[in-house]
């Protein structure tokens, strides 16, 4: 089974590399980052997702060396955007920045062209047809295949879209969080975009493993977002136990069903687990060929969703970064 972004066919399951370099605590070395990447491809992952903000450009690095001479054998996303550069801090998706970025992820990656060249977040200091104008001209150039957009609302993606086709939308999706369903699902069924989830099982919450939050490291970004804190977990970890029973009683991991219930959620939706284990990777990837019963899949939905859940799922610095619709607060 295959699903199509940017005109290319690609297995539903892709594989998101940001946490091989950034993000969930300490990395994995970089000999294991190495065999990991080539692993996955063995598997035939042929959809690989990273960002220039991801180790602050350590990841484009570690696929570029790791993957050297197998770069024909995967579809590779990149993004920019946002800025992180000790006091530099911000969304900056000027024309200028852009274009230099695509150079700097072009060398980085070790290759003469990225496959969908992502807007990280939205810029509300740049008009969209300039940003777009920009990654249009990187196109016509041949230095990327398509553009996509993360993290954008429904009437600025239909905004971008008037100015050059979009290619992939990629914000985050699982079962507990379901923003996209205000508005931004339905506009790229609409208009013919793939939709792409990160996060799809939930930052790990629903992959079956994690029971404790106070013993992910310090610098595990989970620790300042509220439905992992000691007020919210409480009440999520029930609901997830009901979901990892849910999980064994269909006779799939709780990383599995949550991705199949993603995948379900329309055909031009693909999912991009990130994770550094082994036999994760394969399970993650096994899930896109999985056939779940609907009744199943109709009752993780009623067990956990954005009423059931306890929590926002970003704290209150980075809700304003975010231009995706939300819900509304009590």
């Amino acid at each position: 089974m295959t699903r199509s972004i940017a005109g290319t066919a690609l297995h539903p399951v892709g594989l998101g590399c940001m946490n091989l370099s950034w993000a969930y605590g300490t990395p994995p070395g970089h000999e294991d980052c190495v065999a990991f990447l080539n692993r996955a491809l063995d598997l035939g992952y042929n959809h690989l997702d990273t960002a220039r903000i991801y180790g602050a450009g350590k990841n484009e690095a570690l696929i570029g060396e790791a993957l050297k001479g197998r770069r024909n054998e995967f579809f590779l996303a990149s993004k920019t955007g946002i800025i992180v550069d000790g006091p530099k801090r911000g969304i900056d998706c000027s024309p200028a920045h852009i274009t230099e970025d695509i150079d700097k992820s072009l060398d980085l990656l070790g290759t003469d062209h990225i496959d969908l060249y992502y807007m990280h977040r939205f810029d509300p200091k740049v008009p969209i047809a300039d940003a777009v104008g920009a990654l249009a001209k990187a196109i016509e150039a041949g230095k990327i295949g398509a553009y996509g957009v993360s993290e954008w609302s429904s009437d600025h993606i239909r905004e971008a879209h008037d100015v050059h086709p979009v290619g992939a939308v990629q914000t985050e999706y699982s079962l507990w969080t379901r923003n996209v369903e205000l508005g931004v699902l339905d506009t790229c069924k609409e208009l013919g975009i793939a939709f792409v989830a990160f996060s799809p099982v939930a930052r790990g919450a629903l992959g079956g493993e994690l029971r404790d939050p106070s013993t992910l490291e310090e610098k595990d970004l989970r620790r300042n977002m509220p439905r992992f804190n000691a007020e919210n977990w409480p009440h999520n970890l029930k609901l997830i136990d009901r979901f990892d029973a849910l999980a064994a009683r269909a006779g799939v991991t709780p990383a599995q069903l949550s991705l199949a219930w993603v995948l379900s959620r329309g055909d031009n939706v693909h999912v991009i687990p990130g994770t550094t284990n082994l036999r994760h990777l394969e399970d993650n990837f096994n899930a896109g060929n999985l056939q779940v019963d609907e009744a199943i899949l109709e009752e993780a939905g009623k067990i956990i969703n954005h009423q059931t859940v306890s929590g926002h799922r970003y704290h209150d610095a980075i809700r304003p970064t975010i231009d995706t619709e939300d819900f509304e607060t009590a």
